[in-house]
C-alpha cells in the first residue's frame, strides 16, 4: 500500500563535463557528459518503475540541472504541460575564483586539507571573485533580474543554506503541505543545504552529508513536515559507487 506521507523526491544532476574533468564548476554553465544523460535516463526509469508522480518540479537555472530534469521527465512520459519552476536559488554553491580549477592540481598546490575546507567546511568560503571578473554572474544574462549585491561572489555552505532556506520556507513546503507531490532537481550543496534544513543537522554533521550525481533521493515528511524516513533508488552498489566518487574529488591524486 503507498504511503500517505508527504513525499518529495530530491535529484541531482547526472554528471557535468566538469564533473568528468574534476574542476571546482559552482555557476559556470557546463554540459551534461554522455555518462551524465544516461544517469538522467536512469533516474526517470526508477521513478516510473515506482510509480512516482508528480504535480510540480522545481530547477535551478543552471543547464545541467535543467537537461537532467527533461531528460528524467520525458523517460517518465511527462508532457510539456508539467508546471515548472526556475529559481536561482536552488543554484549550485558559487566556488568563486576557484570555479574553472581542478580539484587534485588545487588540492597539489594548497593541500588536501585546504581543499577539503573550502568543498566541505560550513563556514569558510572560497577565494573570493572580483567584481571585474567576467566570471561574475553580473555578466549573465540569465541574473540581469537581480540586484547586484544579490549575486555571489564566492560561498560557503552556510551561505547556500541562508539563500535556499526563504525558498524552502516560503515556496516549497506550503505547496507540499497542499499534498503538491514535488520533485526538485539542482546541484550537490543546494540539495545539502535542503537536507540539513528539514533534518536539522548540525554545522558539523552536514559536512558528512553528500548526495551522488544522478540518484533519486526521495524523503518522507509528515504533517508537520518532519522527516520520516529518507532513501535512494536503485541499486546499493551503484550509489556506493557514485558517492565515492564525490568524496574522492578533492583529493591530490
Amino acid at each position: 500500500m503507498e504511503s500517505k506521507n508527504n513525499k518529495i523526491v530530491f535529484l541531482r544532476h547526472g554528471e557535468s563535463q566538469w564533473n568528468k574533468e574534476n574542476r571546482f564548476t559552482g555557476w559556470t554553465d557546463v554540459n551534461l557528459t554522455e555518462i551524465g544523460e544516461k544517469e538522467a535516463v536512469k533516474a526517470g526509469i526508477l521513478l516510473k518503475k515506482e510509480l512516482f508522480q508528480f504535480d510540480l518540479v522545481f530547477s535551478s537555472l543552471l543547464k545541467r540541472a535543467i537537461d537532467t530534469m527533461k531528460i528524467c521527465l520525458s523517460t517518465m512520459s511527462f508532457d510539456d504541460s508539467m508546471p515548472i519552476e526556475y529559481d536561482w536559488r536552488l543554484n549550485e554553491r558559487h566556488y568563486g575564483a576557484l570555479q574553472g580549477l581542478n580539484k587534485s592540481d588545487t588540492a597539489k598546490k594548497y593541500s588536501e586539507k585546504q581543499v577539503l575546507l573550502w568543498r566541505r567546511s560550513y563556514n569558510t568560503s572560497p577565494p573570493l571573485l572580483d567584481f571585474k571578473d567576467k566570471r561574475h554572474p553580473r555578466f549573465d544574462l540569465k541574473y540581469q533580474h537581480l540586484d547586484a549585491d544579490e549575486l555571489p561572489i564566492g560561498e560557503c555552505l552556510k551561505d547556500t543554506v541562508k539563500r535556499v532556506k526563504p525558498l524552502w520556507k516560503n515556496i516549497i513546503a506550503p505547496k507540499i503541505l497542499l499534498g503538491k507531490k514535488i520533485l526538485i532537481v539542482a546541484h550537490g550543496n543546494s540539495l545539502r543545504s535542503i537536507v540539513k534544513i528539514i533534518n536539522n543537522i548540525s554545522d558539523q554533521d552536514i559536512i558528512n552529508v553528500n548526495i551522488p550525481t544522478g540518484i533519486p533521493y526521495v524523503y518522507e515528511l509528515d504533517k508537520k513536515l518532519s522527516p520520516i524516513r529518507n532513501y535512494y533508488l536503485g541499486d546499493s552498489k551503484e550509489l556506493q559507487k557514485r558517492l565515492t566518487r564525490v568524496i574522492n574529488q578533492g583529493k591530490s591524486n
